[in-house]
């Protein structure tokens, strides 16, 4: 996930977490820099929900298609800005300092003085303001429920990073979000409609990102531990925190074949293309996170370890659940 290139190319930042020096940053234009501010690398969790969510209403109306980009945009937008908005607090706060793990996986433009803290609010503002207003008149179109899942939405990325995460709490916000609010609310602004399949696999799709957020957080259980952030992981302790991140990406597997026997929704069966990462990422679940970076591990991925294998499985399955909602709504 993340890369060591001094001066980062445009895929670096669109699929990476680059780092950068200061002589680096100067030389690249404002769109990398964009790009890599708001960790447009994690981006793609928040378009493969959307994508997810409105494949799940297929066939579309010209106005339904409308709907989905919309939302699609929107939210991108917003996932953006609440990048931006956790950066922003925890190097308000101080956590985001001191080599603490996040300034150590790729750039933190705050942390490592590559922007201004008044050029960083600004770049907040203005995502965040783009998010709003395309929100407001996808809310205005869609009507009362709307505002409602919009408002829980953003309460939830809001306080994620305090108060929820310090709670052990913010992975069951990335869970809700990503999963109920993120894919079962663009089905229901698509289509009009909702039930409970829609909340099951709303929920299914909502686990993948839920594992990426687990496995990062065992990464960082030491440093999150030594500032008072107690995430799950770092409650769970170093051995059940992996093993609870490996269970999560078990049950989304599990839960998708589940979903095509009893369904007879046989493009389901695609989740088996997530295998292999399923399998790698239980290699990496059931061992101690090392202290040093081992000799033939990549040293673009280091000090990431459990995070790299967790999102190398969401990834995988995400796209498979994408191409599944497609397939069967054809």
């Amino acid at each position: 996930m993340s890369s060591t290139t001094s001066i980062p190319s445009l895929r670096d930042a669109l699929t990476g977490m680059p780092r950068v020096s200061a002589a680096g940053w100067r030389r690249l234009d404002w769109l990398r820099r964009y790009l890599i501010a708001v960790r447009a690398a994690v981006l793609p969790l928040t378009l493969f929900s959307c994508l997810f969510g409105g494949l799940l209403a297929l066939p579309w109306t010209p106005a339904e298609g409308g709907r989905l980009l919309l939302a699609t945009v929107t939210l991108l937008f917003a996932h953006a800005a609440g990048n931006l908005l956790n950066d922003q607090i925890d190097w308000l706060v101080g956590v985001d300092r001191d080599r603490y793990f996040r300034v150590r996986y790729g750039a933190h433009p705050l942390a490592q003085g590559l922007m201004h803290p008044l050029g960083h609010v600004l770049l907040l503002a203005l995502t965040a303001s783009v998010a709003l207003w395309l929100g407001i008149a996808l809310c205005r179109s869609a009507g009362t429920p709307a505002w409602w899942l919009a408002g829980v939405g953003a309460s939830l990325s809001v306080f994620y990073t305090w108060p929820l995460k310090r709670l052990a709490l913010g992975e069951l916000a990335i869970f809700l979000i990503w999963g109920p609010l993120l894919a079962g609310g663009v089905y229901w602004l698509v289509s009009g409609d909702w039930g409970p399949e829609i909340l099951l696999l709303s929920a299914l799709f909502g686990l993948g990102p839920t594992v990426v957020v687990l496995g990062k957080h065992c990464d960082k259980r030491a440093d999150d531990a030594a500032r008072g952030i107690r995430t799950l992981p770092v409650r769970l302790g170093p051995v059940w925190g992996p093993r609870v991140t490996v269970l999560a990406a078990v049950v989304q597997l599990c839960g998708g074949l589940g979903w095509a026997v009893t369904t007879e929704a046989w493009a389901y069966l695609l989740l088996l293309a997530a295998l292999p990462a399923l399998l790698g990422l239980i290699r990496v679940g059931l061992r101690r996170r090392p202290t040093a970076r081992p000799k033939r591990f990549p040293t673009a991925v280091w000090p990431l370890w459990y995070g790299a294998a967790a999102f190398r499985f969401a990834r995988a399955s995400s796209v498979a659940l994408v191409v599944a909602a497609l397939l069967d709504g054809l």
